[in-house]
């Protein structure tokens, strides 16, 4: 089960968090909420749900607030 780990505004900023989470050894993935086709707008950083307070912790060390 996945769970929505942060919310980005970007693209950029998506691929970023995307980055850091996988170099942290953390499995993840991005969706653009609603199901929207359209490539613009808010996404989604989604994390196993076993994982998400691991992962909640290394944005936070990295500045990264919800």
């Amino acid at each position: 089960m996945w769970k929505v780990l942060y919310i980005a505004q970007t693209s950029d900023r998506a691929n970023e968090l995307q980055a850091l989470l996988a170099a942290n050894g953390f499995l993840c993935r991005t969706r653009v909420p609603g199901g929207s086709a359209k490539k613009v707008g808010s996404y989604e950083i989604l994390i196993p749900v076993s994982e998400a307070e691991d992962a909640y912790e290394v944005l936070a060390e990295h500045g990264f607030r919800g």
